[in-house]
Order: structure tokens, then sequence, then C-alpha cells
């Protein structure tokens, strides 16, 4: 079969990987692709958000399955397209999609299906926002409605954060229209959680528990990020949680979105916040997390194409998905000044070094090939991922591995891992 995969970073690159190594696969092409995709795929020059465009390209290739990375070209409605040229595709379609593209709307499912999530209230005009705000107690978090690249929540721990970020997405309009309609929501302590689970429409199955580093700095410091790394599994949820959590989080939105006529079908991932054997969830996301979805394919140990064809067929069942016993974890490389501004173009070495250790596979992210050299390209430029017996090892073979790769103003944290370590 031939397969299109749309999207440029990590994820994408250890999508292609998993799914080269399926006797299903033939051909795999890579929309728009990186430095990495290039050498296990055939990049294509279109991107991401070109929804006609890769629709057509689909079509005039004989693509037998779109496997979509990101969530802007599910949220513009490529499934859609897709299915329109009688493709299948591994996401969910544009009513669906908007979980993750809508704040408001994933809370009004939310409310709907009784899913424990944060007190909230959703506002228009700048004017009831900020009137609310002024009653609302701080610690508070503003939350621009839209796709904003991961940089449109703001968790205000004082009253003067809360109404810079306010006046960020609704006066100053920094997120263009993402940011005209704002959630204002209560602040929720705890530890965070990836959940994530294959959905065919009906059939919910969870995958391993994994959990993300969003902030840029050790300990969880300064702004957040896409993602500086993350291991599976994570002992904050254990595998004897996972069928409850479903239950609570996953099943009640797949059965709402069946019910309004939009099954969905793809990836949902539900980040949790965990407090006292507690979940409540932050957001929804309809696709693979990056880079959660690095040390999850690392550790699955079943055919990829096969859970994603069940998935678009209807008719996933549990017993498909394996798992190595093994714990992965990935570190992500990242440009100096990340999530700020950054300079690319830097020379890359070491990649082969890196994977000369057993275990290891280092996915390209923010990658290029320019003038036959491997070069920056983006501010999360690898994803560095290890197998381990356990979480110490596994931590330490992936940071071994970091050390054997060059590029200039390269910038690790060095403790993706240890609050799995502490408990």
């Amino acid at each position: 079969m031939k397969i299109l995969i749309v999207g440029s970073g990590g994820r994408e690159h250890a999508l292609a990987w998993k799914l080269a190594q399926s006797p299903k696969v033939d051909d795999i092409f890579v929309a728009p692709g990186n430095g990495g995709t290039a050498g296990i795929a055939e990049n294509v020059p279109i991107p991401d958000s070109h929804v006609p465009a890769l629709a057509r390209f689909a079509k005039e290739r004989g693509v037998d399955l779109c496997v979509v990375g990101p969530e802007v070209p599910l949220v513009l409605g490529l499934a859609n397209a897709m299915a329109k040229q009688d493709i299948p595709c591994f996401g969910p379609d544009a009513y669906a999609a908007q979980l993750e593209g809508s704040k408001s709307f994933a809370k009004l499912v939310m409310e709907h299906t009784g899913v424990p999530t944060a007190r909230s209230a959703t506002f228009d005009d700048y004017d009831s926002a900020k009137a609310y705000l002024d009653k609302h107690p701080i610690p508070v978090v503003i939350k621009a409605d839209g796709l904003a690249a991961g940089k449109g929540v703001t968790v205000a721990a004082t009253r003067e954060e809360a109404e810079k970020a306010l006046d960020t997405c609704m006066r100053k309009q920094s997120f263009g229209m993402a940011g005209e309609r704002v959630v204002i929501e209560e602040a929720l302590e705890g530890e965070e959680a990836s959940f994530l689970a294959l959905c065919d429409g009906k059939t919910v199955v969870p995958l391993a528990s994994s959990q993300d580093h969003k902030a840029v700095g050790e300990g969880d410091t300064g702004p957040n990020t896409g993602g500086m790394g993350a291991y599976s599994p994570a002992p904050i949820l254990p595998e004897s949680e996972l069928e409850k959590v479903c239950d609570l989080v996953a099943r009640p939105v797949v059965e709402a979105m069946a019910a309004s006529g939009h099954p969905f079908i793809g990836m949902l991932y539900a980040g949790l916040m965990v407090k006292d054997g507690a979940y409540k969830v932050l957001e929804y996301n309809v696709r693979f997390g990056d880079p959660e979805c690095q040390p999850l394919l690392a550790r699955l140990d079943s055919d990829l194409a096969e859970l994603m064809l069940a998935c678009v067929e209807g008719r996933l069942e549990p017993s498909m998905i394996a798992w190595k016993p093994q714990t992965s974890c990935c570190v992500v490389m990242a440009s100096q000044g990340y999530p700020g501004s950054y300079r690319t173009g830097m020379a890359i070495e070491g990649i082969d070094e890196a994977e000369e250790l057993e275990g290891v596979t280092v996915f390209q992210a923010g990658t290029k090939i320019e003038a036959g050299r491997l070069v920056t390209s983006g501010g999360r430029v690898l994803g560095v991922t290890a197998l381990g017996d356990d979480l110490k090892a596994a931590k330490e073979r992936a940071y071994e591995a970091v050390d054997r790769i060059r590029f200039e103003n390269s910038y690790v944290r060095r403790d993706i891992g240890d609050k799995g370590l502490a408990r």
C-alpha cells in the first residue's frame, strides 16, 4: 500500500520510521517532510496546510491511506477532502477536530459528557472577559480559543500576568482569529500526564502512558514549548489505571462524536492533570503528541499500518496492540533561544555515532538537507530516543546519545524522566 504522511516534525519522522517496518507498506510520501524523512520516504513539497493540493496529490499518486501528523490540516478539513476522493484518513473530520481547534467546543463536549475538567467561562468580548477576570481568584488560566501554535495558553500567577494575557489575546490580537474568543478557567494543581487512545469511530483502545515536559527549562521553568522530551510508560499513570481513565475521558467523547454524526477516527489525546489519584482534562488533541509519539512508537511491538487500517475500517480490537517491556525516553535537542527567536542553518554531526548505541533512534524534526549537508531548520531539531530496561537505563542511554551529537547553539533539558524516577 501507499501511505501519505502529512507534516514535517519529529512525530512525522517517527511515523514514517514505524510504518516503513510494515510488510503491508510499499511506498511512503511525506508532505512536506524533513531531513530525516528524506532517508526513508519521498518528501513532497506541499505545505501541510494546503488541503486541496494534498488531496489532489493523494488521488494522483494512488495513495491508499493518509496519516495526518499535526492538528492544523485536520481542523482545516483534510479528512473531509480525502473522503471526497475515497481515500481513508487516519484523523478526524473537521467537526470532530474542533476538540483541539476550539477550546470552547471542547469544554462544551466535556460538560455534555461529564468529563472532569477545570471550571471555566468563555467570552467573545474584552469587557465581559475583563469583568469576569477581575473577580476570579489567582492563579488563573487564559486560553485563546483557537489554534495558536502552542502559544495561546497562559497560566497566570499574578493578576498583572492575567490582564496582560487577556490584552494580548483580545486587544492586541497577537494570535489573530484564534484569540477573538477566550476561555478563562481555574488553574488546576497536580502533575501532568499524556493519555492517548486509538479510535475507529466506536471502539477506543488506550495506548501506553507517557509524560511530556512542556517548559523550556529544567525543573519545569520558563515558557512553554511544543515539548522538550517525553518518556513511556509514566509511573503517574500506571497500566492498571488506563481502562478507568479511558472510560472517564475518552469513550464518552467518542460516543458523543458518533451521536453527532461525526465518528472520531484516529488518535484522541487527553492532556491530564493528576492529583491524589484523580484525573481532570486540561485539553484534547486530535493526533499523536510530539514528542510523545517518538517514545511510544519506539515501544510499540505491533504493525502500525495494520492498527491504522483497523481504525479507518472500523475493526479495531484491544488484542491488536502489543508493547515492548522496556521503557523509552526521548530527549529533544533544540536550538538555543527556542521557543523565542533562534538561528538556523547549523550543520548537524554525530547522528550515526549516536545510533550505534543499542536501542537508540534519532528522530529528526527541525532539519533539512542543504548543499548535501544536514542542517538545522527549526526550534526543536532532534528527538533522541532510547530504549532501556527501566527508566533510569533509558534516560542514561538517551543522554549518552545526545552527547555524541553536535550542532552549534544546541540546547537540551537534562532532567527528562526525573519525575518518573522520583516515583
